[in-house]
């Protein structure tokens, strides 16, 4: 009966060993300076205003629903945005919640601030 240990391995052995048990991928998060690159690449283009809209924004804001205004209401807009765009765009990615709901970027947790704003802009620009 021949015993081995890990101990007995050669340098090769224990190398391959290594490389089998490796980890097959990382997961990184968004501020994680470490893989800063790799979210990058692997995140691709932002999405276009249009795609956020048609993604996250067009069940509420294409029939008022909660309150929201609607895409191609002028009126509606006229409201929102008289106070300012900065205060609009606060709302969209922070929520706010008086006479309807807005929720925090429209439940898009994958949007970044800057696609949630091109939304914004988006249905601002198509309710003129």
């Amino acid at each position: 009966m021949v015993c081995v240990s890990a101990w007995a391995l050669t340098d090769k052995q224990y190398s391959d060993v290594e490389s089998r048990i490796q980890p097959a991928g990382k997961v990184c998060l968004q501020g994680d300076s470490s893989c800063g690159a790799a979210m990058a690449s692997a995140g691709g283009a932002p999405k276009s205003g249009e795609d956020v809209y048609k993604s996250s924004c067009q069940g509420c804001h294409a029939s008022g629903a909660g309150g929201a205004p609607k895409l191609g209401d002028a009126a509606d807009w006229a409201a929102r945005t008289e106070k300012g765009i900065e205060q609009v765009y606060s709302h969209a990615i922070n929520g706010f919640s008086n006479i309807g709901m807005m929720p925090a970027k429209g439940l898009c947790m994958s949007c970044s601030d800057e696609e949630v704003m091109a939304a914004v802009d988006y249905m601002i620009e198509h309710s003129k």
